[in-house]
């Protein structure tokens, strides 16, 4: 009788962890997937702000539920097709739904008026547009603005492609923290 209740007692542990297991799994899906994301930073385009191997939490709900970006805003996107590219990228939010954009003498301007950054690199090297940002979509560059793929090659970024806003830097610990905007 005793081996038959602890043949019990074992088979339900083993139940019981295997549920606890698939629920933990179930739930970082979720969350992974619709909720917020680490994400670890492979290039340098956004030097000096987010280095490389940097990582970051993306936040994937919220923003879409509030529904509000603002210039200033880094975000993770999948890039356009003109982009020729299948990773992932992040970049800043530049120029907002009917904004005016240039580059003119190494400074970009905002519906013509010279935008502050203290987080770039470096001036842009090469002037560019001016073009008028559709409702539709954002205009991002990279805070590396020499050494960035960003709308400034191929075009601007259709909202819809955004999948998240980066909340803060978490790795490395010593620079854990809001990013610059």
């Amino acid at each position: 009788m005793e081996e038959l209740e602890s043949k019990k007692s074992t088979t339900r542990f083993f139940v019981e962890l295997l549920e606890i297991v698939l629920i933990a799994f179930a739930l970082s899906w979720v969350l992974r997937t619709y909720v917020v994301e680490a994400r670890k930073i492979p290039t340098g385009s956004m030097l000096p702000t987010i280095q490389l191997q940097d990582r970051v939490i993306v936040d994937k709900f919220f923003f879409k539920e509030i529904g509000h970006l603002t210039r200033g805003d880094i975000v993770v996107f999948k890039p356009p097709a003109s982009a020729h590219a299948t990773e992932d990228f992040i970049k800043r939010i530049i120029g907002l739904p009917g904004d005016k954009i240039e580059i003119r003498n190494h400074t970009t301007y905002v519906n013509d008026k010279p935008l502050y950054e203290p987080y770039i690199l470096e001036k842009s090297k090469n002037d560019y547009g001016p073009i008028v940002v559709p409702q539709d979509s954002v205009f991002v560059m990279g805070d590396n603005r020499n050494n960035s793929d960003d709308s400034r090659v191929w075009g601007t970024l259709p909202i819809k492609n955004i999948t998240g806003r980066t909340l803060f830097r978490y790795w490395p610990l010593d620079h854990f923290g809001a990013l610059a905007r």
